[in-house]
């Protein structure tokens, strides 16, 4: 059952090492082309939880703004917070980022911060342009230029997704893309909102 639940993450997830040309470009102008199928994000196949980091110490990884200013992830530290590796031609990514908003939205009393750092190396273009043409209004830009999370986090699939409490503990990893307006997701979510 376990082998069956991964394989089906590993089919619904981009791999950062394949060749982009192979993988879904669904966010050259911030939509899928008409040939292309959004993929659905069930909560059967598509995303697994792993906890087996659970407890380990909110990273000090550095990202960049929009505006290229430099900010280390230590910084949000004392509030929930749901780091989303993403790249914008990753199609189970692009398809989670307009709940990732309403996630940003939805949470605002609680002090969640959800931030969705790019993976997509020296293209903050491609990212700001992304970001413009869906008009999130909860969520920013984030940049990983050095892959310092891709490397850190070690996971080599996106989206991937860490949660963590406001003490800056790790509660759990997302592999994949979930529903993140499902049940199950939004437990994980008051899971770090409430630890």
């Amino acid at each position: 059952m376990i082998a069956l639940l991964l394989i089906g993450v590993l089919l619904g997830a981009c791999d950062k090492q394949s060749a982009r040309q192979e993988q879904d470009n669904a966010a050259t102008n911030g939509a899928a082309t008409s040939g292309e199928v959004a993929p659905s994000v069930s909560s059967d196949t598509k995303y697994i939880v792993d906890r087996s980091k659970a407890g380990s110490e909110l990273p000090d990884y550095l990202f960049r703004d929009a505006e290229g200013k430099e900010l280390s992830l230590a910084r949000f530290k004392g509030n929930p917070i749901l780091v989303n590796l993403w790249a914008t031609w990753c199609a189970p990514c692009v398809a989670e980022m307009p709940q990732l908003d309403r996630i940003a939205a939805s949470h605002t009393n609680s002090g969640l911060q959800v931030l969705p750092i790019s993976q997509d190396i020296m293209e903050a273009d491609k990212v700001l342009g992304f970001f413009n043409a869906k008009g999130f209004r909860h969520i920013q830009p984030w940049l990983d230029a050095d892959n310092a999370f891709g490397f850190g986090y070690g996971g080599g699939m996106l989206p991937l997704s860490v949660l963590y409490s406001r003490e800056g503990k790790e509660v759990a990893r997302v592999v994949g893309a979930p529903d993140w307006e499902s049940a199950e997701a939004q437990a994980l979510l008051e899971e770090a909102i409430n630890e």
